[in-house]
C-alpha cells in the first residue's frame, strides 16, 4: 500500500466526543471535546486537551474539578451544540438533566451513559491547547449499559468524532477479543 505525506495532522482514530462539565460563575457549563484519553490506571486519570480560549477551561482552573460525560450517539445534536457555542454567550446549564456526585461541584449529565467525576491534578501548556489531567474520583455508569456488571460498549453507544471529515459515528462490529485474537495462529 502506498502512502502520501499530508503533513503533521491530529489524526488519531477513533476520537470520543465527550462533554466536559464544570462550574463557572456559579453556573454549570459544558463543552464538547474530542481530544480526551485515559492517562493513568493508578491513580485512575483522564487527560483532556482544551483550547486556551475555552470558557470551560477557566472554570476548571478556578474550581479544580470537572466531569467527563460520555454521550451516546443519539445525543449528537446536543453534543455538537455544546461545541459550537461558548458558555460566555449561551447558557448551557439547562440543556441536560444534571446531578452531582461525591465531589458536589462537578456537574454530571444524567442523559450520558457514563460520567467521570474528576479532580484537577495537572495542567500543562502545550501551545494552542492546555492539557488538563484529572484524577477520576468516581465513575457513574447507567445500569442498563452493563452486561454481567461490566460496561457494554454497544449499549453505551459512545459518540465518535472523525476530524478529517468532521462527522460523527457510532461503534460498529466486534472484530476480536483483546488479549486473545493475538494468540490465534
Amino acid at each position: 500500500m502506498s502512502k502520501v505525506k499530508i503533513g503533521p495532522q491530529t489524526m488519531l482514530y477513533p476520537m470520543p466526543a465527550v462533554l466536559i462539565g464544570t462550574m463557572i460563575n456559579n453556573r454549570p457549563n459544558f463543552m464538547t471535546a474530542a481530544w480526551c484519553s485515559i492517562a493513568s490506571f493508578t491513580p485512575p486519570a483522564v487527560a483532556v486537551a482544551i483550547q486556551k480560549k475555552r470558557y470551560t477551561l477557566e472554570g476548571i482552573q478556578e474550581t479544580k474539578v470537572f466531569s467527563v460525560n460520555v454521550p451516546s450517539s443519539d445525543m449528537a445534536k446536543a453534543v455538537d451544540y455544546c461545541g459550537i457555542y461558548s458558555g460566555r454567550n449561551k447558557d448551557k446549564s439547562s440543556i441536560f438533566t444534571l446531578s452531582y456526585g461525591d465531589l458536589k461541584s462537578a456537574p454530571l449529565i444524567d442523559e450520558c451513559p457514563v460520567s467521570l467525576e474528576c479532580t484537577l491534578i495537572e495542567s500543562l501548556d502545550l501551545g494552542s491547547h492546555t492539557l488538563i489531567v484529572g484524577e477520576i474520583a468516581e465513575t457513574y455508569l447507567d445500569e442498563e449499559c452493563t452486561v454481567n456488571n461490566k460496561p457494554a460498549a454497544l449499549k453505551i453507544d459512545p459518540l465518535i468524532f472523525v476530524p478529517g471529515t468532521l462527522e460523527y459515528f457510532k461503534l460498529g462490529n466486534v472484530v476480536g477479543r483483546a488479549y486473545r485474537i493475538g494468540k490465534e495462529e
